[in-house]
């Protein structure tokens, strides 16, 4: 498949290239591997005095796992420490659940509302500063969430691991939520994580980052690796100045395809499908550095808050250290249809649920089969009553419906682009590869109808039939469609190397959405705007800036280039063609 005008290699013949694993690199030797690695960096300090030692962190940590690999490496060395357990010090469960019921939404099985507390008030203080008070024969080390918040620390560790982890533990019943007794079911966590823990972790990891000794990646299988806090701060000033790539990871859904399995090498296969892949999602992706042969991995967050003015430019006193833009992959090849849904206007997502900006969405169709549609808007003749009395007979008596009666759809054709403004009935339909180029919130979906469908676990998913109606805009229809939100390219310059062209934009997204087409190497500028870029035709580009900076991108790889990096050049790896789709804050 190819696109006609230019000849560029379509999907299909150029996406065996894509790395499932991108790292970014610094000098070899700045990063240690394994408990022998933190032994020794223990070892020196308290060779040099130190007497309290605070290993915080995350939650989702095996902190007794972490535990028993230290002591067994520090015993080997002779070194010896007594030991402060933070999570022994949360406050009572009755205590926690009382704090954060206003968070956690009563009855809803999927929304709650961002919480605001301090780490402190999950913790009793004063039994904990007099648990490490009464430590008075030699070395102590604090370990979990809060070590640091004890007062006289010498050396102050972090302890990070990847959000895809955490919630591979949490499916495994292996961690639970901060507090809580135990894991209980995986929804029910994963809630309580997005709303509660990971905020209040989050906030209390941003004060801790500019004073952080030594750092922990305790994700890895093969152990933890751990580096230096200020070698860790030199590599975010150096990422927030060049074009670098996020980690991507994939999930399986009940509508998933099989275009991703079959096309981007290294995916395990012990999945029915890949429906999602989280390609630039900041509050959940990680970014990967390596030096030498050793890898370690650090949340998105890090760089937005050493670094958000850098990466962000123009943008940063609106977003703060929150990244606004959200790159990721919705396959239907050989799935199904996604739910026709809707997603929260403003002034209502920050009421509800505390979230400073709203789910603003759009779809570029990289690839699609032959009749392939896109539900978009209502249908002219459509009745709001009764499609509501539809979908909520459907939900009743799970019997389906004839969704075309009331919605719209528009057939979709590689590189077209569709635009979802916030309170639109939207969703794809089966036979699409979806970029998925959006705000950042990503989980407000009010899922109106959903094919009478269930999970992969075999349970129905939940319906939002009444946020949905609280948000949708009934007037958005056949002609508001084909008139605003199925835009037509134009372009915008021309040179011998290469266009750029305007794709589109709303009114009411914050975001615009342009191409290039490339034959040769072409030069564009920042503007003092981040720019998050994704390779949509061709084998791939080479990235270039002024400060030497160079990096390679395949097919269907997603990276950032820094509002700081003020110009770049971009180009084909070869004598081929290559398109490429980049988004920015207006």
């Amino acid at each position: 498949m190819t696109d006609g005008s230019l000849g560029i290699c379509g999907a299909e013949d150029v996406a065996a290239s894509y790395d499932v694993s991108p790292a970014f690199q610094i000098p070899t030797g700045r990063i240690g591997t394994g408990y022998a690695a933190l032994a020794a960096v223990l070892t020196r300090a308290l060779g040099s005095g130190a007497r309290h030692v605070a290993v915080d962190g995350f939650q989702g940590i095996l902190w007794q796992d972490l535990r028993r690999g230290l002591s067994s490496a520090l015993g080997q060395v002779g070194a010896q420490l007594s030991w402060v357990d933070t999570t022994r010090y949360l406050r009572s469960t009755d205590e926690l659940e009382q704090l954060i019921a206003p968070n956690l939404g009563g009855d809803d099985p999927l929304f709650g509302r961002i919480c605001d507390a301090d780490l402190e008030a999950f913790l009793d203080m004063a039994a904990l500063r007099a648990a490490v008070a009464a430590m008075d024969g030699g070395p102590v080390l604090v370990y979990g969430p809060g070590a640091s918040l004890v007062e006289g620390w010498d050396l102050l560790m972090y302890v990070d691991v990847p959000k895809d982890e955490i919630q591979r533990r949490m499916r495994a019943g292996a961690v639970c939520n901060l507090g809580a007794p135990g894991p209980t079911a995986f929804g029910q966590m994963y809630k309580r994580a997005y709303f509660v823990d990971w905020p209040v972790l989050n906030r209390h990891k941003a004060r801790l980052l500019p004073r952080l000794d030594w750092f922990v990646d305790a994700g890895r299988l093969d152990g933890p690796t751990v580096i230096s806090g200020d070698h860790l701060r030199a590599a975010l000033q150096e990422m927030a100045h060049g074009p670098f790539r996020p980690r991507p990871w994939f999930l399986p859904g009940p509508w998933g395809g099989q275009w991703m399995r079959e096309h981007f090498p290294g995916l395990r296969d012990d999945v029915p499908n890949y429906a999602w892949s989280y390609e630039l999602i900041a509050p959940e992706n990680g970014l990967v550095l390596q030096s030498g042969e050793h890898r370690l991995e650090f949340s998105f967050d890090l760089l937005m808050y050493q670094q958000h003015r850098e990466v962000l430019g123009r943008a940063a006193e609106r977003f703060g250290h929150s990244f606004p833009i959200r790159f990721d992959y919705l396959d239907t090849m050989g799935g199904g249809n996604l739910s026709i849904q809707v997603h929260p206007r403003p002034d209502y997502i920050l009421e509800q649920f505390g979230e400073p900006y709203t789910q603003d969405e759009s779809y570029y169709i990289v690839t699609c089969k032959p009749g392939a549609r896109v539900y978009l808007g209502l249908r002219d003749g459509a009745s709001p009553e009764e499609f509501r009395q539809a979908v909520e007979r459907s939900q009743r008596e799970q019997v389906p419906i004839d969704v075309d009666r009331f919605v719209h759809s528009v057939e979709s054709h590689p590189h077209d682009l569709f635009l979802i403004p916030h309170g639109t009935i939207h969703g794809s339909g089966a036979g699409n590869l979806v970029l998925e180029i959006s705000a950042t919130p990503y989980i407000y979906t009010f899922k109106i109808y959903d094919w009478v469908r269930r999970d992969l676990e075999g349970n129905l998913r939940p319906l939002n039939i009444e946020r949905a109606w609280d948000n949708l805009y009934f007037d958005r229809r056949e002609g508001y469609v084909h008139e605003y939100l199925c835009p037509r390219p134009a372009v915008l310059r021309s040179a011998t190397a290469g266009r750029e062209l305007l794709l589109g934009t709303h009114e009411q997204l914050f975001y615009e959405v342009r191409r290039y087409e490339l034959w040769g190497e072409l030069w564009a500028s920042t503007d003092d705007r981040c720019h998050v870029l994704n390779v949509v035709g061709g084998p791939g580009v080479r990235v270039r800036t002024p400060n030497g900076r160079e990096a390679v991108f395949h097919f269907g790889e997603t990276f950032v280039v820094p509002a700081a990096a003020g110009e770049y050049s971009i180009a084909p790896l070869d004598a081929r063609p290559c398109m490429v789709v980049f988004a920015f804050v207006k």
